[in-house]
């Protein structure tokens, strides 16, 4: 989760939203930790050199921080779907967008290991349910920009009843996902989520 700014917080006048996103990053950065345990805003607090009072001038709880991580991740993952098969001059077949999606997301993940965290659940333990309900809607749009995608190429060869082999391969492409970002974290890192990653979507989406 990268930002050209860069002054401690509490040092010269911040730039609008700086002082909000230096504190997002701080979070993220904790959660990044190998073997990280649940970041409390009394450590982030440490960790940012300000109280905890200064971090609730720019948030008003923990679930708000969270939320806004959220929403950095979600922006950025369907972000990149949507872009997949935009350019009319770049269109791609439908399977093979499929594999680009998942890959794009996997990419994602390898560079931000924090949010990882965040969309396998462990940065929610314990946090309000409806931040877990909301890494769930983002899957399930993942999960029809697949779907889509898989129709569209089952359309154009025209074959039959699309509907049923899109969900159902939509579905294993997602799990296919899910479960490298679970083995990324699990591993403190070391499983990169793209190793091998390449093989085995040309494998689903065959």
């Amino acid at each position: 989760m990268t930002d050209p700014t860069s002054a401690p917080v509490g040092k010269g006048k911040p730039k609008p939203g700086q002082r909000r996103m230096e504190i997002l990053q701080a979070f993220a950065a904790m959660l990044e930790q190998p073997m990280a345990e649940r970041v409390t805003t009394a450590a982030l607090a440490k960790r940012l050199g300000v109280s905890e009072a200064a971090l609730y001038r720019q948030f008003a709880s923990k679930s708000q921080m969270l939320d806004a991580l959220i929403t950095f991740t979600e922006d950025s993952l369907l972000g990149l779907a949507t872009k997949v098969n935009s350019d009319p001059d770049k269109l791609v077949d439908g399977r093979a967008a499929c594999g680009q999606v998942v890959w794009l997301a996997l990419q994602f993940a390898q560079a931000n290991p924090g949010m990882v965290r965040v969309l396998v659940g462990d940065a929610l333990i314990y946090e309000q349910p409806r931040l877990m309900a909301r890494v769930n809607l983002l899957f399930d749009k993942l999960e029809s920009i697949l779907r889509a995608h898989w129709r569209s190429s089952a359309l154009a060869a025209n074959e039959g009843a699309p509907t049923a082999e899109a969900q159902m391969r939509a579905g294993l492409l997602l799990m296919c996902l899910r479960g490298r970002l679970h083995a990324f974290v699990r591993s403190d890192w070391k499983q990169r989520p793209t190793d091998g990653a390449s093989e085995e979507l040309a494998f689903l989406i065959a």
